[in-house]
């Protein structure tokens, strides 16, 4: 029954009986292991950078050699 729903739901029921919070732990784990920053903390940042972007993107074509 491995890899499929019944095998799924049987292997949950065992894990919630040797643990009720085992699901819990899981999340709490993965929750204080995200970093989010970057753009997502700091709007000033992306405008800077946006804009960066922007004016190499409009640059003319280098004449090639």
């Amino acid at each position: 029954m491995a890899g499929t729903k019944a095998g799924g739901l049987k292997a949950a029921q065992k894990n919630l009986a040797k643990d009720p919070n085992f699901y819990a732990k899981i999340g709490a784990k993965g929750g204080r292991n995200g970093h989010t920053g970057g753009f997502a903390a700091n709007p000033e940042l992306a405008r800077i950078a946006g804009a960066r972007g922007g004016r190499i993107s409009r640059r003319t074509k280098k004449a090639d050699k």
